[in-house]
């Protein structure tokens, strides 16, 4: 049966109901007169069991019931078999009527209705459960436990029972009510059971069919599961589902339920007040984050949005996805992708002036630490240069607000990044001191899951690769968050500036990679390797603190800080300098690079930034300390 082409099939189906019809007229007479073989009644009738089964096969036939797929009957089905009889008991109360046949008991076509209904649907029940019985026996289908006995578990178990390579065997839910009972034909349990259910059922997968819960609790489901080796996928979320997306569509665990937390919900009105009928410039728009903010502006009705960005393909990349979204929402959106550096002064102050820009976000930037430290003069020239150019020139230009993306690793650097960072804090700080138009701010973060260099889609290459997973050491602690909700609030945060305001975003807790990649490596069903387990699948290696790296972030370079109306952002009081003192950094800077002197310009750093502390040595590729090549190919 499992085997037959869909035509097959239905010549299948049609030949069962013609006996299924016969045998029901039989059991019509068997229960209105409780003799086995009413023979004296059957004789009169005998031909209503001829003429009857192709009638019937003739009204299902019209009904549909023929092109419903067994294995996905729904209740569609069961009220074509309903409507489907119920005219055939009227046939056979109208032929008896009508050829007047003799003892032909009244009860007959009600009985007939009811016995036909049964098997009809019985006979399709049987057959759709030996098919999903064929599927799991002959296609050799892995048993999984689905998390969730609601409404989305029921749905999904059916789906798995019909086909592909998943065959759920039972139910996990938190629910005490419906321990030991049965949803969809399978058991539900304990989630505390799953160690006994691995061994005992041979579980290799966890299928989350909460589409609806809180992050937090999906989170905490996550958390319980990461001390099993089973490879935890789940369905879309409730937003996707209603989208279109498939319930069986499973994928892998999203980034933000290893490590987020429920967002706040933004408020419309600080997005607004920044956004809506402005003319919105992003620097490193097509950067990980400098790109949703792009996304989060484009919805918020702006006058005109400016691309602003060196990078060719990233531009690129940008420009088409944004246009996409504004011809499939419908908006009246400019465009405007412009190719340029941000420390091209001449570039920055054309595209101000020529786009009458009101907004600028500033995510250009070179954020990746090791790079950095092997590139110096770069980096202080794209993070702190750049900064200082576009910020002057808004000025200059009366932009209305400018808000500058920093980071975590601007508060008591250990690495030239850092320190490029929050020199860059300290340009907009004094600027912000300056009579002008412009108001001035700066929103500092940790990691967000991800972006580019993301340590969370690292792992999981490594993961897919059989490892190893390389962490740098074994206590170092990162703080993050999702590219969304980091884009949203800088947002809002740049629309409650006063001026020089240092905003601080509340990350949460910060998370040990190590456990992190521990978590990571059991949810994909996989065991850690180590010495105490030498049968594991995937060893964590330590390699080292990069140049440059630490081992705990922080957000405040001081204690005081106070909140503002929104729950989740931090206004923090810190150190300015004057704007002579930062006039003689970047002219000492200046001699530096003509001098090509590394450890000149990352001394200079180190008087300038309070708590600048240098990790490592000197590591740039072009120092005076770097290996060279020669041209045989030799180092020396």
């Amino acid at each position: 049966m499992v085997l037959l082409d869909r035509v097959q099939k239905r010549l299948v189906m049609r030949g069962l109901d013609t006996v299924t019809i016969a045998v029901a007229l039989w059991l019509a007479y068997v229960l209105r007169l409780a003799d086995f073989w009413p023979t004296g009644y059957i004789e009169q009738a005998w031909w209503l069991f001829l003429v009857l089964p192709p009638i019937g096969v003739l009204v299902f036939t019209q009904t549909g019931l023929y092109r419903v797929v067994v294995r996905y009957m729904s209740t569609n089905a069961i009220w074509s078999i309903l409507q489907g009889v119920a005219l055939l008991a009227l046939v056979l109360w109208a032929s008896a009527f009508v050829a007047q046949i003799p003892k032909f008991p009244r009860s007959v076509p009600v009985n007939f209705a009811l016995s036909a209904f049964v098997l009809i649907g019985g006979t399709r029940l049987l057959i759709r459960q030996y098919y999903q019985w064929a599927i799991r026996r002959y296609f050799d289908k892995e048993p999984v436990l689905i998390y969730g006995a609601g409404g989305a578990g029921a749905q999904l178990a059916l789906a798995l029972a019909s086909g592909g390579e998943l065959s759920a065997v039972g139910f996990l839910d938190d629910d005490k009510a419906l321990w030991g009972e049965t949803v969809a034909g399978l058991t539900v349990y304990n989630p505390k059971e799953l160690g006994a259910l691995i061994e005992t059922l041979e579980i290799t997968h966890v299928l989350l069919a909460l589409p609806s819960v809180d992050r937090s609790v999906r989170q905490k489901v996550l958390h319980s599961l990461s001390d099993y080796s089973v490879h935890v996928k789940t369905v879309p979320s409730l937003p996707e589902i209603v989208s279109g997306e498939e319930l069986d569509s499973l994928r892998e665990v999203p980034l933000e339920d290893l490590l987020g937390r429920d967002p706040v919900p933004p408020k419309e009105s600080l997005i607004q007040s920044s956004v809506t009928g402005k003319v919105v410039m992003i620097s490193g728009a097509g950067g990980s984050i400098g790109a949703e903010i792009v996304r989060q502006v484009v919805v918020n009705k702006p006058a005109a949005v400016v691309l602003y960005e060196q990078s060719e393909f990233a531009l690129y990349s940008i420009e088409r996805e944004i246009s996409q979204i504004v011809v499939s929402d419908r908006l009246s959106v400019p465009l405007f992708p412009v190719i340029g550096s941000v420390t091209d002064k001449f570039r920055v102050v054309e595209t101000l002036r020529h786009f009458d820009v009101d907004t600028v976000y500033h995510a250009a930037a070179y954020k990746h630490v090791p790079l950095v430290e092997h590139n110096i003069f770069e980096g202080i020239r794209n993070n702190s240069l750049g900064t200082k150019v576009l910020a002057e020139a808004a000025l200059e230009q009366g932009i209305e607000r400018f808000i500058l993306i920093s980071t975590d690793k601007a508060v008591r650097p250990t690495n030239v990044m850092g320190a490029t960072k929050r020199l860059a804090e300290l340009v907009l700080q004094e600027l912000a001191t300056r009579k002008s138009k412009t108001t001035f701010s700066m929103v500092r973060f940790g990691n967000v899951l991800g972006s580019s260099g993301s340590v969370v889609p690292l792992f999981r290459k490594q993961i897919e690769s059989k490892g190893p997973v390389t962490v740098t050491h074994p206590e170092i602690t990162r703080f993050f968050m999702t590219i969304p909700e980091a884009a949203s609030l800088v947002i809002q945060a740049g629309s409650m500036a006063k001026g020089g305001d240092v905003f601080v975003l509340d990350m949460g807790e910060p998370v040990k990679i190590e456990e992190l990649a521990r978590r990571m490596i059991h949810l994909m069903g996989l065991e850690v390797k180590s010495e105490a387990h030498p049968q594991g699948d995937i060893e964590i290696q330590f390699s080292g603190l990069r140049p440059g790296e630490k081992l705990y972030e922080e957000l405040l370079i001081g204690e005081d800080v106070i909140g503002t109306e929104h729950p989740k952002i931090m206004r923090a009081c810190e150190e300015m300098l004057s704007r002579s003192e930062i006039d003689k950094i970047f002219n000492d800077l200046a001699v530096a690079e003509a001098d090509f002197d590394c450890e000149l310009a990352r001394n200079i750093l180190q008087k300038a930034i309070k708590g600048f502390n240098p990790s490592s040595p000197v590591v740039d590729l072009l120092s005076k300390q770097s290996v060279s090549v020669e041209k045989s190919g030799a180092l020396h």
